[in-house]
């Protein structure tokens, strides 16, 4: 438990078995319970990520790849199921440095916020460590989904080393996250559209030597520009409602 809270983290996996192992380990004492999400890997990730004898990981399997942003809706689901007060999301290839979690989930326990997401461009020296065509990306679409959202003092949309609280994550609904790439936008946008308060955290941008990008632009330029187009209009037309949004703190 964190302060009184519990803790689920959940793990999207996709062909991470020469990490998981590693990425489990460095887990913190603290975490409740661990959430593996294989996504349709065919090397090996479920049973690495089994072997490594931690009562708290539970590993879930989809028969087939559906998307990041459907590994992490099952595990948001499933972390419902569990009554967690608090939902991370770390990435099972180890990108993501376990000292930022604590501050991460203290934003969304002192009050601050209903999700805090990290802030790879807030951190010094980000500038050496991000590769330039991943922090050139990340610039762009953070003014793009500043725009769609309204949230204006948040950067680093993609970052997805994220806390959301229970209440939030139902008022949102697991089940509308958009299941592929662009899911973190679509959840910025989702929660603009119910009221949420969302903070950014400073984290560290781990990349090693061998790192290259798996995403194509060409395939997801289209579904991003729809996600945040979606959003905008939604952001619009709520200005010429008059009925009051849902709260956060109205879902139980």
């Amino acid at each position: 438990m964190f302060r009184g809270c519990t803790v689920v983290v959940v793990v999207p996996a996709f062909n991470e078995a020469d990490k998981i192992e590693a990425t489990l380990g460095a887990m913190p004492a603290f975490v409740d319970r661990v959430l593996v999400v294989d996504d349709g890997s065919h090397d090996g990730t479920p049973e690495r990520a089994r072997s490594v004898g931690d009562s708290r990981v539970e590993v879930l399997q989809h028969a087939r790849n559906r998307g990041v942003g459907a590994a992490i809706a099952s595990g948001y689901a499933r972390a419902l199921e569990l009554g967690c007060d608090l939902v991370a999301v770390m990435a099972g290839d180890g990108q993501m440095d376990p000292a930022d979690l604590p501050p991460l989930l203290m934003s969304v326990t002192d009050g601050a916020a209903d999700y805090a997401k990290g802030n790879r461009l807030a951190w010094p020296g980000v500038w050496r460590q991000m590769p330039p065509v991943r922090l050139v990306g990340t610039v762009v679409l953070s003014w793009l989904t500043r725009a769609a959202t309204g949230y204006h003092d948040l950067s680093d949309p993609q970052c997805g080393y994220t806390v959301l609280s229970r209440s939030a994550l139902l008022a949102v609904g697991p089940e509308r996250i958009y299941p592929r790439y662009g899911y973190p936008n679509d959840l910025l946008a989702r929660l603009s559209d119910v009221g949420a308060r969302v903070v950014d955290v400073p984290v560290r941008p781990v990349y090693g030597a061998a790192w290259r990008s798996g995403l194509r632009p060409s395939r997801v330029i289209v579904p991003l520009a729809g996600i945040l187009l979606r959003a905008a209009a939604r952001r619009a037309a709520r200005r010429f409602r008059t009925p009051q949004q849902p709260s956060c703190e109205s879902a139980s």
